[in-house]
């Protein structure tokens, strides 16, 4: 365990620097360690489950490629590595040797997803920071096969985690204001109002708490908050217009508002109806935080059974929850295509290698995302045929022309624009699905339909 000294000086640290003091369970289970310069770190091909931040100290990261040690980066401080490792779970892709004496902060597997799952922040910035290695990485062709899954998977959950984390944030901000202005109110409220008309204060709070949010159209909710907040300013009541919606979202109406002024003081409105309305407003955002920080746990789980964490690589699966899972990850692709699942669902579990299948339905998705232009339909479907489990992804995009389809399945072949495309998605996935599972995968296309279909045995053949 760290010391008080180390904790602060991993905290003050760029990855780190956000946390606020209910984070730090993020980084406590962690250690720091000192190394001799010289001295290796990790070996590439080593399987050590631990991410690595740099306090003090110099890194050098070296990878071999065709019988070259090549240098891939030094870290400094304030740099980190092992996320990709622990990520994809996977061996080290580079030696990390000790370059000068250092000192680091060393996290465990375990801890480093706990990690994620509570800090969406840090979350956001080692997955920002995966994408930039992996494309550093990109010219080590067939080497990287798990790194194409996650650089799709990085990029979709940075993408989608960048909405919820936000939202969590300005909602944490009008917190503390919110909080503070309940507190100044009520202090005020306890010296103008009787012992009674407090107890009938809060009374009438807490049930208007537990009222069910109505469901109003635009301009219904908008003529709602227009009279209230007119009728609002009519007895002086400060920021009238910023109130009324609030009152309106909860389900109050002026019938409902009359009421309960009529059992106060007229004086005492402008501080009831603002304590009123700061106490519900305080119940509206920490629904947005709870909603926030339950969108990013389940991006955070979706990820980790993607990749099969925590299991063995041949196990037992239901291929539609990688599918799902799938699915889940290319959202932010997917906003504007209409998904259809066509799935049987009383289709047997198989013996497979969950995460690398789901390299082949990122893949496969991910083309005919391409293939509509983000804004098409895609059909994903599942079925049983003879002593084969059929996966099949349809798109209504143009179709592959007659000429490029001979050369699909040859490496670096790609119709997308440079940049975009590395020509190793079909290879990668046809290898998987034939060497790994004895499967083939088959594809038929036309002008507004493509169909690709993986075709898995449902009882593997034992090998020798």
């Amino acid at each position: 365990m760290m010391n008080a000294t180390e904790l602060q000086q991993v905290r003050s640290t760029p990855l780190f620097s956000e946390l606020n003091d209910d984070q730090l369970g993020c980084i406590e289970p962690g250690e720091v360690i000192e190394m001799l310069a010289g001295s290796v770190l990790v070996s590439e091909g080593e399987k050590l489950p631990f991410f690595f931040l740099i306090l003090e100290g110099e890194v050098r990261l070296s990878r071999t490629y065709d019988r070259q040690s090549i240098l891939m980066g030094v870290m400094r401080a304030g740099n980190f590595t092992g996320e990709t490792t622990l990520l994809l779970d996977v061996p080290w892709l580079s030696t990390a040797r000790i370059s000068k004496p250092a000192r680091l902060f060393r996290l465990s597997q375990e801890n480093f997803w706990r990690m994620m799952s509570a800090c969406p922040s840090v979350a956001q910035n080692i997955f920002r920071t995966a994408i930039n290695k992996m494309r550093n990485l990109e010219g080590y062709s067939l080497q990287r096969e798990k790194l194409v899954s996650l650089g799709t998977m990085a990029a979709g959950l940075a993408h989608e985690l960048n909405n919820p984390a936000a939202a969590a944030q300005r909602a944490a901000a009008h917190l503390q204001q919110t909080t503070e202005k309940v507190q100044s109110l009520l202090c005020h409220l306890t010296r103008t109002l009787n012992h009674a008309h407090m107890e009938e204060l809060v009374g009438v709070s807490n049930d208007a708490l537990k009222r069910p949010a109505p469901v109003l159209e635009h301009l219904e909710r908008s003529d709602r908050a227009e009279a209230i907040a007119t009728w609002l300013e009519s007895r002086n009541v400060a920021n009238a217009w910023e109130v009324a919606p609030t009152f309106v979202s909860a389900g109050l109406d002026l019938a409902w508002l009359e009421e309960l002024a009529a059992n106060f003081p007229a004086t005492s409105y402008p501080e009831m109806f603002g304590w009123l309305e700061a106490r519900l407003n305080l119940k509206s955002l920490l629904q947005q935080v709870e909603q926030s920080s339950g969108r990013i746990a389940e991006l955070v789980k979706a990820i980790r059974s993607y990749s099969y964490m925590d299991q063995s690589p041949m196990q037992e699966i239901d291929i539609h929850e990688g599918i799902e899972n799938t699915l889940t990850i290319l959202n932010h692709k997917l906003k504007s295509v209409h998904v259809v699942r066509a799935f049987d669902r009383s289709a047997p579990r198989i013996m497979a290698y969950g995460s690398e299948l789901n390299q082949v339905w990122t893949n496969l998705i991910d083309n005919a995302i391409h293939a509509v232009n983000g804004t098409g339909k895609i059909c994903v479907g599942t079925s049983v045929e003879d002593d084969q489990l059929v996966v099949e992804i349809m798109d209504n995009g143009s179709g592959i022309p007659a000429k490029v389809q001979p050369h699909l399945f040859e490496p670096f072949f790609t119709t997308k624009p440079v940049g975009t495309g590395t020509g190793l998605g079909l290879v990668i996935s046809n290898r998987i699905v034939g060497d790994r599972h004895g499967g083939e995968i088959e594809f038929e296309s036309k002008p507004g339909e493509t169909r690709f279909k993986v075709r898995l045995p449902l009882i593997r053949k034992s090998s020798s």
